[in-house]
């Protein structure tokens, strides 16, 4: 975690996301399960989601990503001196989904010893992953990283529970961190936190240590995601509330100064509450979950990717990121683009 500082040590030089092909509409789900699209859109603001190819693993989707945001950033793969992925949903247990981008890179001129690591933080994983290559850069032990949030949650959700699988889709987004010039430009402050008395209320029970895999845990599908919807909605509020005025409050900053607010796009009900606590005009929050839905830890950096394609983001603006996912874990980051 970094605070303020005069001026800032690393800043975001591209981005890039990966959407796969198909897209399930809520109108698709009408006809498998017990559901609306009016019911769905009602509460969550999603009409549609993203679900990758059988042939599609993570690490495909996060390579995708990556090569857009590399061209981006105007810098070749053999520039990467760190790979940061944030996933709950790797290729294989071990080893990481990270190895293998890297590995997919090396074609592009990525370094065959690179370092390359996961962090599992839920939607959160983004912004720990930025917050880890802020410090990085500003320490001067990487000059380029590669932060990629990317999730296949269509393969972890239980669809016949139709209160989780319509909110979630499959994607990547991803970011080239490097070195500020010194123009006031760049990643200002990053601000994580997690709440393991919150375990129980977004987890994936079976599968590791504690259940190892076996036919109860298959039956009870302790093996896919698990959630206590009410108990999330409730801390999401409180929590991405505060983060985000721990944000501003670090930088000196109102919540007049901020040009876009880019959530996690978990719930627009959630945004609707943490944009009236905030106080940050509901125009300067980009949204994009009626397309997407939930990405976990890639919704941030698709909704940034996007936000900037669209010729939205302008250099000089101040953007907020904010997410909160399973653990529970959250936080924020304020940048100068």
């Amino acid at each position: 975690m970094t605070g303020p500082s005069a001026q800032p040590g690393s800043r975001i030089l591209g981005t890039g996301h990966y959407l796969p092909k198909k897209v399930l509409t809520n109108q698709d789900l009408e006809k498998v399960m017990d559901t609306s699209d009016a019911w769905i859109a009602s509460r969550t603001g999603i009409r549609q989601r993203h679900i990758a190819a059988p042939e599609e693993a993570t690490s495909d989707m996060a390579t995708h990503a990556a090569k857009a945001a590399l061209q981006s950033a105007g810098i070749s793969a053999a520039d990467i001196d760190l790979i940061i992925v944030g996933t709950i949903s790797p290729d294989v247990p071990m080893p990481s989904a990270a190895v293998f981008v890297q590995r997919n890179l090396v074609a592009l001129g990525t370094r065959k010893d690179c370092p390359a690591f996961d962090l599992s933080a839920a939607c959160a994983g983004f912004i720990y992953g930025l917050s880890i290559a802020d410090a990085f850069v500003r320490a001067g032990t990487a000059k380029h990283v590669l932060v990629i949030g990317v999730e296949l949650l269509s393969r972890i959700i239980d669809w016949t529970d139709r209160g989780t699988c319509v909110l979630f889709g499959d994607g990547a987004g991803a970011v080239v961190v490097g070195p500020a010039t010194g123009d006031g430009r760049g990643i200002l402050s990053t601000h994580i936190y997690s709440d393991g008395s919150m375990i129980e209320a977004l987890q994936i029970p079976g599968g590791g240590s504690r259940l190892p895999f076996s036919q109860e845990v298959l039956d009870k599908k302790l093996h896919l995601v698990q959630m206590v919807g009410m108990d999330v909605f409730k801390y999401a509020v409180k929590a991405l509330t505060a983060s985000v005025q721990t944000a501003l409050a670090a930088n000196k900053m109102a919540p007049g100064d901020v040009d876009w607010v880019i959530p996690h796009q978990a719930n627009v009900r959630i945004l609707d509450a943490v944009q009236s606590r905030t106080g940050i005009a509901k125009e300067h929050f980009f949204i994009n979950i009626d397309q997407t839905a939930n990405t976990s830890s890639a919704s941030v950096p698709i909704a940034l990717d996007q936000a900037v394609r669209a010729g939205k983001v302008k250099p000089g603006q101040s953007l907020v990121f904010c997410a909160l996912g399973g653990g529970i874990a959250w936080g924020s980051a304020l940048v100068r683009w």
